[in-house]
């Protein structure tokens, strides 16, 4: 049975021990170590990763009481070095002790008990049997952890009997019978737990809350700590001084400046929207006037799909003709028609469109579709053209 040093202490980082078993399985390499280290997955709480000699651990599980070491490739020696990845470890030493902290406020503060914890790469989470949490809670759970942390509160862990543990004001009664560990935040929470922990609050860093939001009648908190927490600040911090060079005002005012630049927005927008609806009257009535027969084709250089679409429906309002537009700058094809052509726009689409390697669908009375290229677009718009002009003649 392998010795399990986090037990011992969370902080080993490198050891030297001996391999005990090499197992070659479909999915990679494994090996069994005397001592290790490696927490392996569980709890919530993802395994750590490093090197054994040099060769990088890919993953660590534990099965019937043994902990496999997922490798590159098997040493060239039964003797190893070991060592941890100790940012990843430490990361999950402050996020799991800030689970704890979290859980342990959401219980006194805010009456509800912790469902499960998820720790992943970018953020962690608890769900909590509320369902819902109101702002001003959150920001109050928020300063009530953290006035955990500053206060330093020590993390101790250790082993007690079934009886023991029945007298320990746990959170939750564990399912093990025996060699039950206790991580107790001192004056603060007992919790049967296997992970790995820092030694005080205070290393926890920081709790930042994220938000929260409704997940299956409960509520769903997102949290970082530590130096995640820190990256998180830093990133928030790049953007303000970004939006603040780009609207030339202090970052206090940047809220202000930016309703302001939305408001502008909206009357740009009002003002390009009079003038494209008067610059489509003024084409369609050019297009009914230069149409030969019933069809309307045009070719543009860079007109949206969407301002395409609102052509087309106003030629198909005004007159009973079938409209066949390509935008060159988006190699779309757009095809419409009033609801007396023989032809279904959706349908001639279907049956031709992989033709051309394009892609698109519609109803009866418009259809679109994107080609790769520009010559595929147009190869596709000459073919339809020609179509439409040859069921006309008929």
């Amino acid at each position: 049975m392998t010795k399990k040093l986090y037990y011992e202490s969370a902080y080993i980082r490198d050891w030297e021990t001996r391999i005990t078993s090499k197992l070659k399985r479909e999915d990679g390499i494994y090996l069994v170590l005397e001592e290790t280290a490696f927490y392996p997955h569980g709890g919530g709480q993802p395994c750590d990763l490093g090197w054994i000699d040099a060769i990088p651990v890919l993953d660590v599980v534990q099965e019937e009481g043994e902990i496999l070491h997922k490798v590159e490739r098997v040493p060239e020696k039964d003797v190893v070095g070991c060592r941890l990845d100790w940012d990843r470890r430490f990361d999950h030493m402050q996020h799991h002790s800030g689970q704890h902290l979290l859980s342990a406020m959401c219980l006194e503060a805010c009456k509800a008990e912790t469902l499960s914890f998820h720790l992943g790469q970018d953020y962690a989470t608890i769900d909590i049997a509320r369902s819902d949490l109101p702002q001003d809670e959150l920001m109050m759970l928020e300063l009530e952890v953290n006035d955990q942390v500053y206060l330093n509160r020590k993390v101790t862990n250790y082993f007690v009997s079934r009886e023991q543990a029945a007298a320990l004001p746990l959170v939750k009664q564990p399912t093990v019978a025996e060699n039950i560990r206790i991580v107790e935040i001192e004056g603060i929470e007992y919790n049967a737990c296997g992970g790995t922990h820092v030694s005080a609050t205070g290393e926890i860093g920081m709790v930042k809350l994220l938000r929260a939001e409704k997940q299956k009648g409960h509520m769903r908190l997102y949290f970082k700590c530590g130096y995640r927490a820190l990256r998180e600040f830093n990133a928030g911090m790049e953007i303000l001084g970004s939006l603040s060079a780009r609207f030339n005002t202090g970052k206090e005012e940047i809220l202000d400046r930016i309703a302001k630049w939305d408001q502008e927005q909206k009357q740009l927008q009002a003002e390009l929207n009079a003038v494209k609806a008067e610059n489509d009257a003024y084409l369609a009535e050019k297009l009914l006037a230069d149409r030969q027969g019933s069809l309307i084709k045009h070719v543009f250089a860079d007109k949206p799909l969407k301002d395409l679409q609102n052509l087309a429906s106003k030629l198909t309002d005004q007159a009973d003709v079938t409209v066949l537009f390509v935008s060159e700058g988006e190699n779309k094809v757009l095809l419409a028609q009033g609801g007396k052509s023989e032809i279904a726009c959706g349908a001639f689409f279907k049956q031709h469109l992989a033709d051309y390697r394009g892609k698109g669908g519609g109803s009866d009375k418009m259809a679109q579709a994107g080609f790769a290229t520009g010559e595929d677009a147009m190869a596709f718009y000459h073919f339809t053209a020609q179509s439409l002009t040859a069921l006309e003649q008929d």
